[in-house]
């Protein structure tokens, strides 16, 4: 267990120093390009319930994104977590400025008496963050297990995306099991199917 924590502590010393050498110009040229391929991409294109995340500070950020699928009229989906060990609610917002709450943790969410309710199976493809990956699908989150969980639940049918700037794509990343992968990445430079 030990080996695995320093083996996800030094993929992340080694994502964050390459993050840490692009110039924010640069970065956010690397983000417009992911953002662009995520639109033309089919799976999400086809979806009719996309589930996405509002962003850590050091995730790809999906302001732009959730809010140009919205006007596309796309469903959106994002999670609540609550005080109980790793569990979640799903709920669909129609509108970024009203439907969002600030919540104890200073990070976005949907406020529950604006928005409705949705269950997992409804969510036909996931946009799930990260910090790390593989080209195997593996991922490094931060450490709290909820997308890893999230990840088990979805419908067999759900696509399971991460969009990623290519400096977040490592050689491995121990996992203790690859049931906690994803199907793709999305990175400025290539799509990655999962080998």
């Amino acid at each position: 267990m030990d080996d695995m924590k320093n083996g996800k502590s030094s993929v992340l010393a080694q994502v964050a120093g390459r993050l840490d050498a692009l110039a924010p110009d640069a970065l956010e040229e690397k983000y417009q390009t992911i953002e662009g391929k995520l639109f033309e991409f089919a799976n999400f294109l086809e979806a009719q319930q996309a589930f996405l995340y509002t962003p850590a500070s050091t995730e790809i950020p999906t302001e732009a994104i959730i809010r140009k699928a919205l006007e596309i009229e796309k469903g959106i989906i994002l999670p609540v977590f609550t005080d109980a060990k790793n569990a979640f609610h799903l709920y669909k917002i129609s509108d970024y400025d009203k439907d969002l709450v600030m919540n104890a943790n200073d990070m976005l969410e949907p406020n529950p008496e604006r928005c409705k309710k949705i269950a997992l199976e409804d969510v036909d493809i996931a946009i799930i963050p990260g910090l790390a990956f593989d080209d195997k699908g593996g991922r490094v989150g931060f450490g709290n297990n909820y997308y890893s969980k999230l990840i088990t639940r979805l419908p067999e049918t759900c696509r399971k995306v991460a969009l990623a700037y290519e400096e977040q794509i490592v050689d491995q990343i121990q996992m203790e099991s690859r049931k906690f992968t994803v199907d793709i990445i999305i990175t400025d430079t290539r799509v990655i199917y999962k080998i």
